[in-house]
């Protein structure tokens, strides 16, 4: 059973809060010792995460990384701009400066924001992309600092390639391999100058993130609709990168918005505690957005960002704050049903792990569904060459294409989700929370939850490489199996555990990549009961499977 802590979705004290100047000098005094798997390079599903009070996210890992960076990109011959974008996490800015010493020392053409300010995640996507298109040469590529949504004292650091979206594994491998390479050899092959040189350097060049992507708003969102219905709307940045974007956005298109905090504060001081008591700016978290939750009642749609904007959470009433995979199902049948120049051999991509009902409503308006593994990354390729319309997760992170059918993205992209409710608000005139309802009218109402179980690494290593012949159960909770998956469906990729899949319900289990526990994925069609039964055989015979 979760422990809920008595300060979830309250505000902390001032002597709980990280402390800032400690964590910035621990940046630079701490030297990574790589004999130590936690303070290794470790590029996960989205980057280098860690922080500088574990020795996982210092000065020195953030050199390694840039310098493995730039001879992937000289191996490769991608010698077009690197764009760079950062949140608002205290080490963010630290290590951005890193960044450039080493950048400038290769004479990279580095792209900063012109104002010394943050730049969401979608945003340096969106860059890349509308530098690319139409080239075959000189192709750009960028890097984003954040950790996304995690707590203040951490740092993360990830890689986009000239697709734009988040690097695959070939990619991340190499570059983490030849930076854990560089920190063993004690950085003597690591090309920098001093910041000050470097930010002189004439290839470091300050760019203008917002006014093109502010401006092409409406090539993806009909952002006409919202401003003639007047929706009334309430907008929360949590302090992140998105900050400097919603006024612009606001005042560009004429919307009867509100952004109801444009507080930064490297100790996030102003955010409420999630369901642990650590600050975190997940937007998907009841307790994290209590603050916004409790203004649904004065807006028609009410939406938040994560700190680096790639994800999104919707409050719309009756329910608040949606579940994610709720509002995943809602945003795939409007979008597929209200985009004519859409092809009608478009597919939908979600991640195995998002509700079922998303497969449902596939089923329902007519459309191809394709399930990959875990992580955005898998659904690049369909968004680039067309053929997936919507590419989405139950972490609350997805991303579509533009009105006409070309690509928007390729990285998730928070901003798009929550003005697509105002869309939906203002061109059906019901919230997403009441299409949801009409939605499990028609199609049943799913109970989802994941839990974590104890799991040794050799107990992980066996789950991960686990086959369907090694699962013995031919039923689920009263159900007949349908299918045992090792491989996604939709691309036949690997997804490092099993899916068990019935009629009325499925769960997946996967080893967790951080800690000694194994996710179990869960939901059911019937019931909150018929849910509790299926998380129980899960766990009773993925106990047997490790006993075997």
């Amino acid at each position: 059973m979760v422990q809920i802590s008595p300060m979830a979705g309250k505000t902390l004290p001032s002597a709980q809060l990280t402390d800032i100047p400690a964590l910035i000098a621990a940046y630079y005094d701490r030297k990574p010792d790589v004999s130590i798997p936690t303070q290794r390079v470790s590029f996960g599903t989205s980057g280098h995460r860690g922080s500088s009070f574990h020795t996982s996210f210092n000065e020195n890992h953030i050199l390694a990384i840039c310098e493995a960076i730039s001879r992937h990109r000289k191996a490769e011959g991608i010698d077009g701009p690197l764009f760079i974008g950062m949140d608002s996490h205290a080490l963010s800015g630290p290590a951005q400066k890193s960044a450039i010493e080493v950048f400038a020392a290769h004479g990279l053409d580095v792209r900063i924001d012109e104002k010394g300010g943050y730049t969401p995640t979608p945003v340096i996507s969106h860059a890349i992309l509308t530098y690319n298109k139409g080239r075959t040469t000189g192709l750009a590529d960028g890097v984003v600092i954040t950790p996304s949504h995690n707590p203040p004292s951490d740092g993360g650091f990830k890689y986009n390639p000239p697709n734009g979206g988040p690097a695959d594994t070939s990619i991340t491998k190499a570059i983490q391999d030849m930076a854990n390479g560089f920190l063993a050899d004690g950085m003597k092959d690591v090309k920098r100058l001093p910041y000050e040189e470097a930010k002189k350097a004439g290839c470091i060049k300050g760019h203008d993130y917002v006014t093109p992507y502010v401006e092409d708003l409406d090539a993806v969102i009909d952002m006409k609709a919202i401003q003639d219905a007047g929706v009334k709307i309430g907008i929360d940045p949590l302090g992140g990168a998105a900050v400097g974007y919603w006024q612009p956005i606001i005042d560009r298109y004429g919307l009867n918005a509100t952004v109801v905090s444009t507080e930064v504060d490297p100790t996030f001081s102003f955010m409420t505690a999630d369901w642990d008591g650590q600050i975190r700016m997940d937007c998907s978290s009841p307790y994290a957005m209590a603050r916004l939750i409790e203004m649904g009642d004065r807006f028609d749609v009410a939406f938040a960002n994560d700190t680096d904007a790639d994800r999104h959470g919707i409050v719309a009433q009756p329910d608040g704050l949606m579940n994610p995979n709720h509002y995943l199902a809602v945003a795939i049948s409007y979008l597929f049903q209200n985009r004519p120049e859409w092809g009608k051999d478009l597919g939908i991509g979600k991640t195995l792990v998002s509700s079922g009902l998303i497969d449902r409503v596939a089923k329902d308006i007519g459309r191809k569904l394709v399930e990959v593994p875990v992580g955005l990354k898998w659904f690049v390729p369909g968004l680039l060459d067309g053929s997936l319309g919507f590419g989405g997760e139950e972490s609350a992170g997805a991303t579509f294409l533009r009105r006409d059918g070309t690509v928007w993205t390729t990285d998730k992209d928070g901003i798009i989700l929550g003005l697509l409710a105002a869309e939906i608000t203002a061109k059906t005139g019901k919230n997403p929370s009441v299409h949801y309802h009409e939605i499990i009218a028609r199609l049943g109402t799913p109970y989802y939850a994941r839990i974590d179980a104890p799991a040794s690494p050799e107990q992980k290593a066996k789950l991960s490489k686990l086959t369907p012949e090694q699962f013995p159960l031919e039923t689920l909770a009263g159900d007949k199996i349908i299918s045992k998956l090792t491989r996604a469906p939709g691309n036949d990729a690997p997804i490092g555990g099993l899916k068990v899949v019935t009629e009325n319900g499925w769960f997946a289990a996967r080893p967790s990549g951080t800690e000694d526990v194994y996710k179990i994925y869960a939901e059911s069609f019937k019931s909150e009961a018929h849910l509790k039964a299926i998380q129980d055989e899960a766990q009773a015979a993925i106990s047997k499977v490790f006993a075997a």
